[in-house]
């Protein structure tokens, strides 16, 4: 009887750590978007620092990302506990952040010009060699600065996993939950870390002395690298901020019913095309995401922008 109890229990373990495996993987898609935004983020928060500075800055903002995710983690567990139907509402206004967030960047790249960027640029460089400067208080601001902007981030992460694993028993919420907050913190200031030390990297190949094909080889890669690295920060940033628009687009419409049927149809209609129909059937849903979340960022930005205007005057 108990070898039989024991057998059962193992029967049950196993089957949640299936559910929990799939729904991690479901849950890490689901948070893709925000990943491709916290790496560019956090890269770019990291630069400005000396090149001796940037792994421990990069580490104490790491910690701070598992600080966050402690006090993030628990609390959106007691909100599926005790109030499941806050997940929805918390959903929605993730949504809303990301589409806003992402449409702000899109209007400071139309806003801006770049002559007024590199003055920006060439700002910091002149401050960062006064040597009056206090560089531990500078890199201070930019750990603080940085651990805040990964709190919101951590949040929308957080609030994403919870709404995928909201009919998951709670055990099962607390391993994916858990999971996903442990999986993105190494994963995304690991890859912040390979990505501020890159072109140090490309420097260190390009200085390599001798004859033979080895290594000129090393020094080609290393000026590869060194013209890779500021291409790839570019990339991220974009790739970032159209999969803010997807992702919160996406959490809209299903946030929404009666707009997530329409769009259903009318992918099925699109679908009966012939030749292109099942490609513009599968494209739709992602596009009208990401045309709502356009919209919905653009709404939301100037709502933002009366509002600080009215406390301004």
């Amino acid at each position: 009887m108990a070898g039989s109890s024991l057998l059962v229990l193992l029967d049950d373990i196993a089957a949640v750590l299936d559910d929990v495996a799939m729904m991690t993987k479901v849950a890490a898609k689901k948070t893709a978007g925000v990943l491709g935004d916290d790496l560019a983020v956090n890269a770019e928060k990291v630069t400005g620092v000396r090149a001796d500075r940037e792994l421990p800055v990069v580490w104490a903002v790491a910690k701070g990302s598992m600080r966050n995710k402690c006090i993030l983690v628990p609390a959106a567990l007691g909100i599926s506990l005790v109030a499941p139907w806050l997940i929805t509402p918390l959903l929605v206004l993730g949504g809303l952040y990301l589409c806003f967030e992402g449409f702000e960047k899109v209007a400071h790249s139309f806003l801006h010009s770049k002559s007024e960027d590199a003055a920006k640029h060439e700002d910091l460089v002149v401050h960062l060699a006064d040597p009056g400067v206090d560089m531990v208080a500078y890199e201070k601001d930019k750990i603080k600065g940085a651990v805040r902007t990964d709190f919101i981030l951590s949040a929308e992460i957080i609030v994403l996993t919870l709404g995928v694993v909201a009919e998951m028993p709670f055990t099962s919420q607390v391993l994916v939950v858990s999971g996903i907050a442990l999986i993105m913190t190494v994963g995304v200031y690991g890859l912040v870390a390979g990505i501020v030390k890159l072109d140090d990297a490309g420097l260190y190949l390009m200085q390599k002395e001798g004859e033979g094909t080895w290594r000129a080889l090393q020094r080609w890669l290393g000026l590869r690298l060194l013209n890779f690295a500021p291409w790839l920060m570019k990339a991220l940033a974009v790739v970032g901020t159209i999969a803010m628009f997807m992702v919160g687009g996406g959490i809209l419409v299903h946030g929404f019913h009666a707009l997530d049927v329409w769009i259903r149809h009318f992918a099925q209609q699109l679908g009966e095309i012939a030749a292109a129909g099942p490609l513009l059937a599968a494209l739709t849903p992602t596009l009208a995401s990401i045309a709502i979340g356009m919209v919905a960022g653009a709404a939301v930005l100037a709502l933002v922008s009366v509002w600080r205007r009215l406390r301004a005057a």
